[in-house]
């Protein structure tokens, strides 16, 4: 009990020696401390609605109180196994072909010679992360409408014209496609970061012993890179059920249900159009358990693999 208290005066001495030192920064974190008390952490006690049939009139206080009842609901749902395959599907496919793409962007970026071409190529690359979603969405939907751009370049190979948001096969591959073009250019701001805190002297004794650029690029860029690619890839998989509904809602029509429906898409229909608070609040409890679950898998894996983790 001793050491204990022992421990925990040599802690605090040690923090307010930091704050004293370094006083500046922790006013500067204020303004973030305060928002994540605020938005983040106090509203975690609404979390007991999950638990409740609730009614917005009665409160949280004055609501039946039901239990796992609306976990039971949502995974007795007829609708539940297509809606986990859904999610699952579209963001491993997401993972598999989304992350890589702002990784291979910023080595092809690095490797541009001309300052000014490269800060236009950056600039051109960046500009889809400012549009509106609601402005993409337009643009997917007439770009694969029957008489949109794509289908008229497939008509001169023989292809038939058709709206292709109403393939449900298509849905997957024209919702990835968006988004590397939408987010890939953004995301590799960070590596385009790591890789200027790179030593040039390395690249400098790679060329005098012979090394080409891929040489360089495989020896000394991509090594460089696998801290930050761990820690980025370990925090994606750790969101691997949260799925933005928005963009879905724009694209998704009843004819593509099947492939296009996932659990956030379903959750936003029974919370907000049905007004049942109490079960999308438990789908979205049980989304944060399954994602910090595989958080923590994900990063024990990669602490015994790489050496690389969150903590």
């Amino acid at each position: 009990m001793k050491k204990t208290k022992n421990s925990i005066a040599r802690v605090l001495r040690n923090l307010k020696r930091d704050m004293m030192r370094n006083k500046y920064v922790y006013f500067m974190a204020i303004p973030v401390v305060v928002f994540y008390i605020c938005f983040c952490y106090l509203p975690m006690g609404g979390l007991l609605i999950a638990f409740q049939d609730y009614s917005p009139a009665k409160g949280i206080w004055g609501s039946r109180w039901v239990g796992l009842g609306n976990f039971v609901d949502f995974f007795r749902d007829y609708q539940f196994p297509r809606l986990l395959r859904n999610t699952l599907a579209l963001s491993f496919e997401l993972i598999l072909f989304g992350f890589p793409a702002p990784i291979l962007l910023a080595l092809l970026i690095n490797e541009l010679r001309g300052k000014h071409y490269r800060k236009f190529v950056q600039t051109v690359s960046y500009l889809p992360h400012f549009i509106s979603l609601v402005v993409v969405c337009g643009l997917i939907s007439n770009f694969t409408a029957s008489t949109g751009v794509i289908n008229q370049v497939l008509s001169l190979f023989g292809l038939e014209p058709k709206t292709m948001l109403m393939d449900p096969g298509l849905f997957h591959p024209i919702f990835i496609l968006s988004d590397i073009w939408q987010t890939a250019g953004w995301s590799s701001i960070v590596y385009l970061a790591a890789i200027s805190g790179i030593d040039p002297g390395l690249y400098e004794a790679a060329a005098i012993d012979g090394a080409g650029r891929f040489r360089r690029i495989f020896h000394i860029t991509l090594p460089a890179l696998v801290p930050t690619i761990t820690i980025l890839l370990i925090m994606r998989i750790g969101n691997i059920m949260n799925l933005g509904y928005e963009k879905i809602i724009l694209l998704y029509n009843p004819t593509i249900m099947e492939t296009a429906d996932i659990i956030s898409t379903f959750t936003y229909r029974r919370g907000l159009l049905d007004a049942d608070y109490g079960f999308s609040t438990a789908v979205g409890m049980f989304n944060s358990f399954v994602n910090f679950a595989i958080l923590v898998l994900a990063n024990k894996l990669s602490q015994k693999t790489t050496g690389e983790s969150l903590w």
